[in-house]
């Protein structure tokens, strides 16, 4: 492949997936902060790999090389002694009140609290099926798995989910009756 051509294709798969593969990292317990520095790595990986990248296979790809980078910043962060930082706001066109900034970071938190309580393997199911919207066969082709560990991931995955929902009702309750 021409160098002109693999870099209009790395512009090109940058552009369409930067969104996704954003959300894959911070969905998979990579703290805001850190995002941006591990969506450089996820695409320096694929500038690296690119030509043995097929085509069609991208967006499984960028997946792949997310949740690894993902795993990294976790682990990394593990073995560090510093304190995150609360979160930022979300940038957007129109600035929302204080109110609903702060309503949509309670909300992500609960959503992060909820999600860090599922296992790393239903968790990546779980994001992908459920916030992703993606299929449970493209579930299977990105994450290399038989559909039916797929399923039983997902399965696995809501049941840990509602548990911790009601965990976190639970705890809301007894905090509002005191």
């Amino acid at each position: 492949m021409s160098r002109k051509r693999a870099d209009a294709r790395l512009r090109d798969l940058v552009d369409r997936h930067l969104d996704f593969v954003a959300r894959v990292l911070r969905n998979l317990g990579t703290p805001d902060g850190d995002v941006d520095d591990a969506l450089q790595k996820t695409f320096l990986v694929l500038s690296d790999r690119l030509e043995r990248v097929r085509p069609g296979a991208e967006k499984a790809f960028l997946f792949q090389t997310a949740a690894n980078v993902a795993a990294h910043v976790r682990r990394t962060l593990a073995r560090r002694r510093e304190v995150a930082e609360d979160r930022a706001p979300e940038r957007s066109e129109e600035v929302p009140s204080p109110e609903v900034l702060a309503d949509r970071e309670r909300a992500r938190a609960l959503l992060d609290q909820v999600l860090e309580t599922l296992d790393v393997d239903a968790r990546a199911v779980f994001v992908l099926y459920e916030i992703e919207e993606m299929t449970m066969a493209e579930i299977a082709t990105a994450l290399e798995l038989p559909p039916g560990t797929v399923a039983s991931r997902l399965r696995r995955a809501r049941g840990q989910f509602k548990d911790a929902i009601r965990r976190l009702q639970a705890r809301t309750a007894e905090m509002e009756a005191s």
